[in-house]
């Protein structure tokens, strides 16, 4: 018996949550935040979090009740997620902000 949230053909909310707020925590603490230092290994955060957000996208279904609206509530924390792992990535790398 195998479980939805291992199984990658599986959709499962809880998996697309556990992968992008975990790399939203991984991304934090790579980052060495609030001192924010340089460093590609962000990339590999913000990759699961893509991957995340798409299986996220997986679990919309066709007809709008109140789970396609938690749904949507969950892409637009994604997005959030996504935009601050993106921030820290590429925030050292741009002198021409300071």
């Amino acid at each position: 018996m195998t479980y939805a949230i291992i199984d990658p053909r599986q959709r499962s909310l809880l998996r697309s949550g556990i992968l992008v707020l975990g790399s939203l925590l991984s991304a934090l603490l790579m980052s060495g935040w609030p001192d924010d230092r340089a460093s590609l290994k962000l990339a590999i955060p913000a990759f699961v979090a893509f991957i995340g957000f798409g299986d996220t996208f997986r679990c919309l279904r066709s007809r709008w009740n109140f789970y396609h609206g938690a749904v949507v509530l969950m892409l637009y924390m994604d997005v959030m997620a996504l935009a601050i792992i993106l921030f820290l990535f590429l925030y050292p790398y741009g002198q021409w902000i300071m």
